[in-house]
């Protein structure tokens, strides 16, 4: 084969239509780690409150500094201890700031449905500190810490590292959807 000449006026316009290049200095691609997805609940047609067990449960109300967790019967405390940690990763997150308690509720139900569906493990969920609510009673995370334990998909939740919100939002292990396998052994 044999290499083409090219006119003065064909090397100007190919310069021109490229524009300015830059050499480049290093040939190695730097993966950097995506942000976990935001997901914003659908509006599915599958009744999403059948998945809270409407059996009372008496826990004490958590005020705006105090730190929540709770663990599935039957799970090892090594497992609060690794989502405490991080060692779940993120692959969700939602912020339930500035809304009602129906309101609230309602999103967080269909969030964990989406995300038990999507088989994601271990989802964010931000929550706030409760700092105007009436009487320093955070209302949302009081409701959150009622609804995450009677929800059957959670298995373990807990206050999150101050650098993922601290007290005002909780990391939550939620169970694999059947379609992925059944639950995991610790």
């Amino acid at each position: 084969m044999t290499k083409k000449v090219l006119t003065p006026e064909e090397r100007d316009l190919f310069r021109e239509s490229v524009g300015k290049v830059q050499a480049i200095k290093d040939d190695k691609v730097v993966f950097t780690k995506k942000p976990p997805m935001r997901f914003k609940p659908k509006s599915p047609s599958v009744d999403v409150n059948d998945h809270l067990v409407n059996t009372p449960i008496d826990i004490d109300n958590v005020g705006q500094e105090d730190s929540m967790s709770y663990l599935a019967f039957g799970l090892q405390n090594a497992v609060l201890k690794k989502l405490r940690r991080g060692h779940f990763g993120r692959d969700a997150e939602i912020d339930l700031h500035g809304l009602t308690g129906d309101e609230a509720k309602r999103q967080l139900l269909h969030f964990l449905h989406d995300c038990v569906e999507d088989g994601c493990r271990c989802v964010h969920i931000i929550h706030g500190k409760g700092y105007r609510s009436p009487d320093n009673q955070p209302v949302l995370k009081n409701h959150l810490n009622l609804w995450l334990r009677q929800h059957k998909d959670v298995q373990a939740f807990c206050s999150t590292p101050i650098k993922a919100g601290g007290t005002g939002a909780v990391f939550v292990l939620l169970q694999l959807a059947e379609k992925y396998g059944q639950r995991e052994e610790y």
